[in-house]
């Protein structure tokens, strides 16, 4: 069974649409452990709209934050204090996709990032970039964290316009596995989402 982590090197970079093609491809469980931010809606019930599979089953968050800032402010906003010991993995025999919330140190608490939730699964990790200036330091940032920390990055996902200078190199650099890419879209929708589903399946079926 595939238990995926899903970082991104920055926010916006298209973690939650990876995470619902990923979910659709695998026909996985999801969950998102924190959501900082509830209007206009949450980052699972995008993932919801866009998977068709009646299998997948979607967990509900352990903490839902109001604000929509980093993770530790949301908290603090609500007199909240997020601690290693409030999240626990759903209990499931599916494919199970975890999304994180921003980047990798982004905080959860003090002494409390992101990163440390991943290692505290001991999941295997998916991250996706997005080209931008910086792109290329953040993404390799983001990988020499993950290998700091000893856990296995599953796969890179780039999204946005191909940009070969820039992903031959990151590629070349670090030899992490390739995912499928994803190109720019008019709009996100259930056919967006089915069409690189496809494309996932087979990879994971290599």
């Amino acid at each position: 069974m595939e238990k995926l982590f899903i970082t991104g090197i920055g926010t916006d970079v298209g973690k939650t649409l990876v995470s619902a093609i990923l979910t659709e491809a695998l026909q996985a469980d999801y969950w998102k452990p924190v959501q900082a931010g509830l209007e206009p809606t949450t980052d699972a019930a995008t993932v919801r709209s866009l998977v068709q599979n009646q299998v997948s089953r979607f967990w509900p968050e352990r903490h839902r934050l109001q604000l929509p800032a980093s993770p530790h402010a949301a908290a603090a906003a609500e007199g909240i204090t997020l601690h290693p010991a409030d999240f626990q993995l759903p209990e499931t025999t599916n494919h199970l996709l975890v999304e994180g919330a921003g980047g990798l140190l982004v905080p959860l608490a003090p002494g409390f990032l992101i990163a440390d939730l991943a290692q505290q699964f001991a999941l295997n990790v998916v991250v996706v970039s997005r080209n931008y200036l910086g792109s290329i330091n953040h993404t390799l940032l983001t990988l020499e964290a993950l290998q700091a920390r000893g856990l296995r990055v599953r796969g890179l996902v780039f999204n946005g316009e191909p940009t070969p200078a820039t992903e031959d190199f990151i590629s070349e650099h670090t030899g992490v596995p390739l995912m499928p890419r994803l190109l720019p879209e008019p709009a996100v929708s259930v056919e967006v989402v089915s069409r690189y589903a496809a494309e996932f399946r087979q990879w994971f079926n290599r």
